[in-house]
């Protein structure tokens, strides 16, 4: 049988930013619930070695840290339902999320934490050696490649600015691209032509990642000539964009050209009132588990005001009658 759930706040999205936004509605009182989604913890929990999250001396594992964040949302009274959401209807409040299980799910506020995914070239070797020299983000593992070799593939804004960003760690950086002219700011193109420590390859396609329980080098194939060659290397960063999970709420809410919610600026508010976004379903400036934190933070004081505000006004309404 479907069930109905109801609550003052319903968060799609379980990784740092639904979290961050569960603990803070909790602790309003707002008994929060949490959708957790096709990938509970989201990107975290594929994480292995973190070391730029706050308040941790050594090297701590996604996966552990958003299993702290998940039992630190529930000892303050987050519910956590292992549901996902398949339909949603925002001419609320309150608003409704129907669920795969058949449940449906009203809430007073929504915070939308579904997140975004790495876009992966899907090739051979590149699961298999992922965390062991393949990644997705150089800032958050640039720093374990301090002194070697690492190549960049891509040829837009997010693979020009982390090859520049590695040269903080490496002094052979390597930027792999599909054609022969870059698709990124002309400003960012010329700081990293000129820069001593970066060498292109042009019209080069992945076509392998390769090692023996680690990467050692990639396969690649040139997309003029055909000529098969391999390149030597201790990490490989993917670096092609972000997908964001928002799926779900394209005609519904205003996306941007890239899919992301749009938000007012400085805020995780949407234009619908009593909707707000936060992590990276929103951002695709820094996506760090860091920053959708805070934005977590900010969508649920922001959800918290928008219910003072509207029973109060209630309140108000009612004695006046």
């Amino acid at each position: 049988m479907a069930t109905t759930h109801k609550t003052r706040m319903l968060i799609i999205g379980s990784g740092p930013a639904g979290l961050t936004a569960a603990i803070y509605g909790a602790r309003a009182g707002l008994q929060p619930i949490v959708v957790q989604g096709l990938q509970p913890g989201g990107q975290l929990t594929i994480t292995t070695d973190v070391e730029n999250y706050p308040g941790f001396r050594d090297a701590i594992q996604g996966p552990w840290l958003v299993q702290e964040m998940q039992a630190q949302a529930e000892h303050v009274g987050t519910r956590m339902i292992w549901d996902t959401i398949t339909a949603v209807d925002l001419s609320g409040p309150p608003f409704r999320a129907t669920g795969d299980s058949g449940d449906v799910y009203e809430a007073d506020v929504l915070i939308i934490s579904t997140g975004a995914q790495a876009k992966w070239l899907g090739v051979e070797g590149e699961q298999e050696l992922s965390g062991k020299g393949v990644s997705a983000c150089a800032t958050c593992d640039g720093f374990f490649f301090r002194g070697k070799k690492v190549v960049v593939i891509g040829g837009g804004n997010t693979a020009v600015e982390e090859a520049l960003y590695l040269t903080n760690h490496s002094t052979d950086v390597t930027l792999i691209h599909r054609r022969d002219s870059l698709r990124a700011e002309r400003i960012l193109q010329e700081r990293l032509l000129a820069h001593p420590n970066i060498t292109v390859l042009w019209n080069k396609a992945v076509e392998r990642f390769a090692g023996e329980g680690v990467l050692q080098r990639i396969e690649l194939v040139d997309t003029v000539t055909g000529e098969r060659v391999e390149e030597p290397t201790d990490g490989a960063f993917v670096a092609i964009g972000h997908a964001p999970a928002t799926e779900l709420f394209k005609g519904k809410l205003e996306l941007d050209e890239n899919g992301y919610i749009v938000v007012e600026p400085g805020t995780p508010k949407t234009a619908i009132p009593g909707v707000f976004a936060c992590g990276d379903v929103m951002d695709h400036t820094y996506r760090q588990a860091v920053t959708a934190a805070g934005t977590g933070c900010m969508a649920a004081l922001d959800a918290e005001r928008f219910l003072a505000e509207h029973d109060f006004a209630a309140k108000h309404t009612h004695a006046a009658q």
